[in-house]
């Protein structure tokens, strides 16, 4: 079995970059979000159970989830989140680690990354990784991130923001922290490879 090593922080923290980064050393990445938007896309393996939940006017013409209209839904209702969350998240979990024992049977990598976005909102995830990696900024600085990269309005991020993990609840998962606020994109890779570097002198690793 090849060390686990969940990454997460929240939105605009520079989490997905470091992600990119890891694979790029050559590590085997799994990227819950990407997952989920395979799940959610025509032909996807949640799309007749989101119908069957929520209505045909949340599924698009193409047969894709109508993400705009889920996101007012569950901005709205919590409950939503949740009736969403319970389709999705074991689909998720089952691909995820059907990719994890891919990664070990066929994969040279040393190492694989599990990118979680909600890994501190959920009690499983620990448990099943080695070690935590938080990547972490100011929240102005999220805002600020997200708003220059998306159309979105600074109330809409504060509202993405406001249902994910707050800052002290990710850093209580975490085993290492890389601090992303003023570093460059350079600088975050450089810290990226440092910590690579150190998760391989500390991990015992497959051989």
């Amino acid at each position: 079995m090849k060390p686990r090593i969940g990454v997460t922080g929240g939105i605009g923290s520079g989490k997905s970059t470091v992600s990119e980064r890891f694979a790029q050393l050559g590590c085997a990445v799994i990227d819950a979000d990407e997952i989920a938007r395979g799940l959610t896309l025509p032909g996807g393996a949640a799309i007749a159970a989101i119908q069957e939940q929520f209505g045909a006017h949340f599924i698009t013409h193409e047969g894709a989830l109508n993400r705009a209209q889920m996101r007012e839904a569950v901005f709205q209702d919590p409950g939503a989140k949740q009736r969403l969350e319970a389709i999705l998240h074991p689909l998720i979990q089952r691909s995820i680690f059907d990719r994890y024992a891919h990664a070990c049977e066929h994969s040279a990598a040393k190492v694989v990354i599990f990118d979680i976005p909600l890994l501190a909102e959920s009690q499983q995830w620990s448990p099943r990784l080695d070690q935590v990696i938080v990547v972490d900024c100011e929240e102005r600085t999220q805002l600020a991130r997200v708003q220059a990269r998306s159309q979105l309005s600074a109330e809409a991020v504060a509202a993405i923001m406001a249902q994910q993990a707050s800052r002290e609840q990710r850093l209580r998962k975490a085993d290492w922290v890389i601090w992303n606020e003023t570093l460059s994109l350079q600088a975050l890779g450089d810290e990226v490879l440092g910590l690579y570097n150190e998760l391989i002198a500390v991990l015992p690793l497959q051989h």
